[in-house]
């Protein structure tokens, strides 16, 4: 067993060298509260603890020598058991890994598939750690980077028996790439450098690009990239929709809608030895308290999403020992989406109206202390190289440090437009962590300008429905994305006609051709400077999307959960395979 597996089940070990607290670094003078720092000197890192605070205190002392405490016994993973989970959501929107973005799918139905390649799930912090699923090696690219050929584990079955090849995954692949009429991929622009996609044999997999770049790599590490059965495919391609058929370490054992969802065992994964659980049960609860409820009492042994500080801490109180707690920097953050098709927000003047009215500076600190968000940033993850720096963040708008200068250029840019004292409909989440609060912040901010807003509070599917039908004034979505992967991160604010799961409704062929220029280019630092182009003319110059509060990942559960690693995303990791049960 490694340091870091003997970690998680010792009381806040710190990783060494993982994680980075950019807000620290970032946090005006005096915003982040000391008495924060003394109760959290690993914030912004990736660490697990347990509730003993003689114990933790003792980690620390530990942690900074170097050190990493020994394990209590150098236990072998126990097999069996039946891990109860809570997906903090009312049910997926579909079980289709293809054309969904959420959690509520991968937290879902994640169990049930396979991949190409994915993030070593004994290493998921790391960006650059890929090892093979349903291939034998990750290749060396040929013809200048742009050939990829990947050979396929023999003997991997789909769950009703018929051999997985490489043929299934060149469909789904293509599927992702280039999906037929009518098909929707939520993910089909990741893949713009990919030409074809090709079955060479029964187990072999060529993919040949447009050009060269370092983003297509991670980006075939997608979570959501499941491979599935050609033949249904062909016949039905929206079949999986509202069906699962995999290959992966758990068979489809249930599902009752708005309630529970479950998996069991199966025996003939081809990842020997693995999955140690006998099955799980995934409980659907969109409010945060039944969920810290199912917690506490047992009936549940986690939520892998996360939990608000003030719900980890009550937790720790009240279990002690019985809980850990993992936590990460977060690949996520909330975006407002002005729908450009609404009159006024057709009008970049009220868009950016509605930006420069919001004072994340003072409302980060405030709403950590009782919401997952931590960090102010720009489009790409704070702490990444591509990332805006405080200086080149404060000059765009939203972000000017004077909070007074920035509201008064808002009611100027209001009555130069004659929509003082504007109502209109913020169309929200029904998710507590952060949708809620931050929806319910940003209603008071607008109010600081003389707006008039309402939530209009949905379930997670009439959400998306809404969004995309283009029924809503403004909506408080999120951009959460798998491995840290900026040049494709961002192209969630990229028009719908590039990135199917924007929904501002505009069209902006200028953005288009700067993120296209940055996508080919190869020298970092260049790079970076077209980034922060890009960003300009996205948030300040055309107020597209408004970056809102970068996440922070708090993971609880019950000690007796072994195998599992936290990530910065809450996508990745999610096939329990490795998870057991010390108990």
């Amino acid at each position: 067993m490694s340091n870091k597996e003997k970690a998680v089940s010792m009381p806040f070990s710190r990783l060494p060298g993982e994680g980075r607290d950019p807000w620290l670094k970032w946090a005006p003078a005096g915003a982040y509260p000391r008495a924060a720092r003394r109760a959290d000197p690993w914030a912004g890192v990736t660490r697990w603890w347990c509730g003993s605070r003689k114990a933790a205190a003792f980690a620390v002392l530990l942690g900074a020598l170097g050190l990493v405490m020994p394990a209590l016994a150098d236990e072998e993973p126990k097999r069996g058991g039946t891990l109860n989970y809570m997906i903090p959501a009312d049910a997926p929107p579909s079980f289709d890994g293809h054309r969904e973005t959420t959690y509520a799918t991968v937290h879902t139905a994640a169990p049930f598939y396979s991949v190409l390649i994915r993030i070593n799930p004994d290493n998921p912090s790391s960006t650059t750690d890929f090892v093979c699923d349903l291939c034998t090696e990750i290749p060396q690219p040929t013809d200048d980077g742009k050939t990829y050929n990947f050979k396929i584990r023999p003997g991997v079955k789909f769950h009703d028996g018929s051999p997985l090849t490489a043929e299934d995954v060149a469909a789904s692949w293509n599927e992702i790439i280039h999906p037929p009429q009518g098909v929707t991929s939520a993910r089909e622009s990741f893949y713009v450098m990919v030409d074809k996609v090709e079955a060479l044999d029964p187990s072999t997999v060529v993919f040949r690009l447009k050009f060269a770049t370092g983003a297509f790599l991670p980006a075939l590490a997608d979570p959501f990239a499941w491979i599935y059965k050609r033949e249904i495919l062909e016949k039905d391609p929206h079949w999986y929709e509202k069906n699962i058929l995999g290959s992966g370490p758990f068979k489809f054992a249930g599902y009752e809608t708005g309630q529970s969802i479950k998996g069991v065992h199966n025996p003939d994964y081809y990842h020997k030895g693995l999955p140690y659980l006998d099955g799980f049960t995934g409980i659907y609860a969109e409010k945060q308290a039944v969920r810290a409820d199912a917690i506490r009492a047992d009936r549940a042994a986690t939520e892998f999403r996360g939990l608000p500080p003030a719900a980890r801490d009550q937790l720790v109180k009240e279990l002690d020992d019985k809980i850990a707690v993992q936590e990460s920097d977060w690949n996520c953050g909330n975006l407002v989406t002005p729908n450009h098709k609404k009159k006024p927000f057709d009008d970049v003047r009220v868009r950016r109206a509605l930006l420069l009215a919001i004072d994340q500076w003072h409302g980060a600190p405030a709403l950590a202390k009782i919401a997952n968000v931590h960090t102010v940033g720009g489009i790409v993850f704070p702490g990444s190289p591509l990332a805006a720096t405080k200086d080149e963040l404060q000059t765009l708008a939203g972000f000017w440090p004077d909070i007074e200068k920035s509201r008064a250029e808002a009611k100027r840019l209001l009555k130069e437009t004659g929509v003082e004292g504007l109502s209109f409909e913020l169309l929200n989440r029904n998710v507590d962590q952060p949708y809620k609060y931050v929806g319910t912040w940003l209603i008071d901010e607008w109010s600081k300008i003389g707006l008039h807003a309402s939530q209009r509070v949905v379930p997670t599917g009439p959400w998306f429905d809404a969004m995309r039908s283009g029924n809503f004034d403004v909506v408080l979505e999120a951009s959460c994305e798998s491995v840290v992967n900026p040049l494709l991160d961002v192209q969630k604010v990229l028009p719908h006609s590039v990135f199917t799961e924007n929904y501002g409704n505009y069209d902006d062929q200028k953005e288009i051709d700067l993120y296209q220029t940055m996508l080919h280019e190869t020298d970092s630092a260049k790079q970076r400077s077209l980034m922060r182009e890009f960003e300009k003319h996205v948030v300040n110059d055309e107020a597209h999307e408004f970056p809102m509060l970068w996440w922070y990942r708090i993971v609880p559960h019950r000690s007796y959960v072994m195998g599992w690693k936290i990530s910065p995303s809450h996508y990745l990791n999610q096939d329990l395979a490795t998870i057991w049960l010390d108990k």
